[in-house]
């Protein structure tokens, strides 16, 4: 169920933030209060007519301040939002309230060696410029980064583009250190560092405001972007696993697509043919030879090899916006009939598992996956593309799926017991602290953690 409607005074409310950017506009309402939920049908239908009924845009620390604690004493449920592009409906006001359009708070501060300190609110990309000009680059970001903000894919995500070679974001050491602003009367900040930043991550932005960032940084390196394309689609995937057991072989992303996927590619042209299958890498200029060759191995032919400035030159996509929930949205994008699922491959990987699954469900299923890695080892995720008849059918396959072995996780929900999560204790405990009102009400306790 999603919850009703909150009760509180909305002039009061915007009587108490004098000077902050502040919008009723029906429009504007409608925009802030969604995310890209309706990659879902299921989700699109519980999720599209929930609004907040005012956004607010600070432009400061101190105005995000003001609305805490202004939040606190009104009782105002609020909703952060950066860039608006996760797809699970977090950045959707369940019950009302405001919306914190945080993305007037995008400053890079401070960029040194090895480490980089920004606002929640910047843009990733933005980010990625201002570290590149030091000669060096992030660990990792989204598919979206061009519009993602850093506090989004913080607050939300747990791998992305460079996880094959770091790692997810909780055992990359990405994330230095965060500070946290606490939802009360008189707002904390807390300041979380080393492994005290595990209690705020992949939380889906429930534990206070982020307000800033220290991230690690690595060198820069010379990145190809390259489309791999071979006769079968489990060519594609042994070859994957190739990279994966080749660890002197260094690739920034590897993304696997079948032959169905091309139609909705049309902007790679020749260079992704209908008729074969594709791997979509970022591979370092000084081990593309190896990288060729480890694919002729395979039957596999690069068909595309380029660097960013040379795919802008030739109004070319760069190979992020080809891989992850990307690939769902170009497909979206010319038709609106297909949805997709979540899961994690069985380990070891099988990749003739991938074929006979490719045979039961003919059309009704196209498969895609993404090479990363976990505790250091190898790990292939699913995020296939599925015809969408019903949400019984939905369930139906991902029952199969797990029965494959498979560990699922529901991209049609939006609480932590629907997607088949098991809430973190430690995340739990930092709710306590940043938001204890909220906790206070549902009758719960928990332990401080970390630092003033």
């Amino acid at each position: 169920m999603i919850h009703t409607q909150a009760s509180f005074d909305l002039k009061a409310l915007q009587a108490d933030l004098p000077g902050i950017t502040q919008s009723t506009d029906p429009q504007q309402l409608r925009l802030k209060s969604r995310d890209f939920y309706w990659y879902s049908p299921i989700l699109d239908a519980r999720l599209k007519e929930c609004r907040a009924d005012v956004v607010l845009q600070p432009r400061d620390e101190a105005e995000i301040v003001a609305i805490a604690a202004a939040a606190a004493r009104h009782q105002v449920p609020l909703t952060l939002r950066g860039g608006g592009t996760g797809n699970y409906g977090q950045s959707v006001p369940l019950a009302g309230g405001a919306v914190i359009d945080m993305t007037k708070l995008d400053r890079v501060i401070e960029v040194g060696d090895g480490y980089v300190r920004v606002q929640a609110g910047c843009r990733i990309s933005v980010i990625q410029e201002a570290v590149e000009q030091h000669g060096q680059q992030l660990m990792m970001f989204p598919s979206t980064q061009r519009i993602a903000t850093i506090g989004g894919f913080i607050a939300g995500g747990l791998a992305g583009i460079g996880s094959i070679r770091h790692g997810i974001i909780q055992e990359s050491h990405f994330v230095r250190s965060v500070r946290v602003l606490t939802v009360e009367e008189e707002p904390r900040i807390i300041t979380l560092a080393g492994d005290e930043v595990d209690a705020i991550l992949h939380a889906w932005g429930t534990n206070g405001i982020l307000l800033e960032f220290e991230l690690g940084l690595v060198a820069a390196e010379d990145w190809i972007h390259c489309i791999t394309q071979f006769a079968s689609y489990e060519d594609v995937l042994r070859f994957g696993s190739a990279v994966h057991a080749t660890p002197d072989l260094d690739v920034f992303q590897l993304s696997a697509v079948e032959g169905r996927f091309a139609p909705y590619y049309e902007s790679l042209g020749s260079h992704f043919d209908a008729a074969r299958h594709a791997m979509f890498g970022v591979v370092n200029r000084s081990h593309l030879e190896a990288f060729r060759e480890l694919a002729a191995s395979f039957g596999g032919e690069i068909t595309l090899a380029m660097d960013e400035d040379e795919l802008e030159h030739a109004e070319l996509p760069p190979m992020h916006e080809c891989a992850f929930n990307h690939t769902t949205l170009q497909v979206l994008k010319k038709d609106r009939g297909w949805t997709y699922l979540q899961f994690v491959m069985a380990q070891p990987f099988d990749p003739e598992l991938v074929t006979r699954q490719m045979a039961r469900y003919g059309d009704e299923v196209l498969m895609h996956h993404e090479f990363t890695r976990v505790g250091g080892a190898p790990r292939v995720s699913c995020l296939p593309l599925v015809r969408y008849s019903s949400q019984e059918r939905l369930a139906e396959l991902a029952q199969e799926f797990a029965a494959d072995g498979c560990l699922v996780r529901n991209a049609h929900a939006f609480t932590l017991e629907e997607c088949g999560r098991v809430a973190d204790q430690e995340q739990i405990a930092m709710k306590g602290v940043a938001d204890p009102l909220d906790l206070l009400n549902r009758g719960k306790s928990a332990t401080i953690v970390g630092r003033e």
